[in-house]
């Protein structure tokens, strides 16, 4: 990937010079194998769903489809949302907007997606919250991820839901009055040099999440324990792994999946310090093994990693 046209010193230019000129640059056949790959490496950990918050402003029609589509060829679940934002326009909004709706009402598996409050308008926010609640689903918000988006709290008051996801919550008062769940991603975080959240101080249910860098919770997991005991020496790793556990409220199914593991036991004080645990067999719910000897049985990981880099090289040529 080309370096950015500037260096980027903190999380604002992280974004524009980074990840919002990436999603510009994407198109459908990118997502498709983007997904894929994704997919693969998750079910490559042990993991079985994905919760998706995904942009492509330039590719905005049929990109949850793209994403379904590719999580479902390989085996894994996907609950989509496509993430609403103000910052290419009132149509960009809209047709994000549409995107949602179109895939929801088309019998996807989703929420409505929200880029972050600081990006979009407070009517945007409120046409988000009342599709939700109409469609009777929750909305997958960034929430005080950065400094520049202290407001949230006050920009989302009275609109947030208990089926909410309120990704990140760094910035935030412990009493923020937000419902929802948060979640965590102490990975991403650090590698955009952001707060530490301490999402132990808040009273909403916390899940651990990846933000796109990989799919292995085990590792984030063992990461979430580090960082919760670096700010509390008595912490244990009870809590990063009851974090881990509430991943099953957003995808209850996974929880009837059995995954045979290079390890054990799989408990969290072993674990916590235990690297390199991989998954040697997956069988879904429903009996299909989706993981044998360490291998997908759906799609060939060398064709799909294969795939992916051919659309990486397009991707970064656009960069």
């Amino acid at each position: 990937m080309p370096a950015p046209p500037k260096t980027p010193t903190n999380l604002q230019e992280i974004l524009e010079q980074i990840w919002w000129r990436l999603d510009a640059a994407l198109d459908l056949e990118m997502i498709r194998w983007s997904a894929m790959l994704g997919a693969l490496e998750a079910l490559e950990q042990g993991t079985t769903g994905i919760v998706d918050h995904h942009e492509s402003p330039t590719a905005i029609e049929g990109s949850l489809e793209a994403i379904a589509n590719a999580c479902a060829e390989v085996g894994v679940r996907v609950v989509c949302a496509y993430g609403v934002t103000d910052r290419h326009g009132p149509d960009g909004a809209r047709l994000g907007l549409e995107e949602n709706e179109r895939f929801l009402r088309g019998g996807g598996r989703g929420l409505v997606g929200v880029h972050a409050s600081f990006t979009c308008e407070q009517s945007t926010l409120e046409a988000a919250a009342g599709l939700a609640q109409e469609l009777g689903v929750g909305v997958h918000i960034h929430v005080a991820e950065g400094p520049g988006d202290i407001e949230a709290p006050a920009r989302l008051a009275g609109l947030t839901r208990d089926d909410w996801l309120l990704a990140h919550c760094l910035y935030m008062p412990d009493e923020h009055g937000l419902r929802g769940m948060v979640l965590h991603n102490p990975r991403s975080n650090m590698n955009n040099s952001v707060a530490y959240g301490r999402p132990f101080r808040f009273a909403n249910p916390v899940a651990l999440g990846t933000d796109g860098i990989g799919g292995g919770m085990i590792e984030e997991f063992r990461l979430a324990y580090v960082k919760h005991r670096e700010a509390d020496v008595l912490a244990t790793p009870d809590t990063a792994w009851s974090w881990l556990e509430n991943g099953y409220r957003l995808v209850p199914e996974a929880r009837d999946d059995r995954v045979t593991w290079s390890y054990d036991p799989m408990d969290p004080w072993h674990l916590a310090f235990t690297p390199g645990v991989r998954p040697l067999e997956i069988v879904a719910a429903g009996g299909e093994v989706l993981l044998a000897d360490g291998k997908p049985t759906r799609v060939d990981p060398d064709e799909v990693r294969a795939r992916a880099a051919e659309q990486a090289k397009r991707l970064h040529a656009r960069l």
